[in-house]
């Protein structure tokens, strides 16, 4: 997985890597971002191994690509290990996601990083 903020502060796009299918890309609006952040507990396992895969690389097309769709509402259920993420998205179909928890980790850590250059218009 991998995360890059917009010029303006709107969104982070994100690019996550499946098995067995291709690269997914997608606009996370940050009021999401900013809801994920209040909901998602800080990882406490000292053991917590990190992602197995390596982190596709966001390129300028993946910004430039007008199919890329944007999330407009987000549903997490929390599963044994995992985190289920269901993105209802601006055209269909509707992406849903399961990370593990070391992706949830990850994806908590990147959204820190770039949660100050976002515009948090709920605040």
């Amino acid at each position: 997985m991998s995360m890059s903020c917009d010029r303006v502060g709107n969104s982070l796009l994100a690019k996550f890597s499946t098995e067995g299918a291709s690269d997914v890309c997608l606009h996370i609006p940050a009021t999401i971002v900013f809801w994920l952040l209040k909901h998602m507990p800080v990882n406490q396992d000292p053991n917590l191994q990190p992602p197995a895969a390596p982190a596709p690389q966001l390129t300028q097309q993946d910004w430039e690509n007008p199919a890329n769709p944007r999330a407009l509402t987000l549903s997490c259920r929390e599963l044994p290990g995992k985190l289920r993420m269901a993105f209802n998205l601006d055209r269909t179909p509707n992406l849903v996601l399961l990370l593990d928890r070391s992706n949830v980790e990850l994806m908590r850590q990147i959204m820190v990083v770039y949660s100050s250059e976002l515009i948090d218009l709920d605040a």
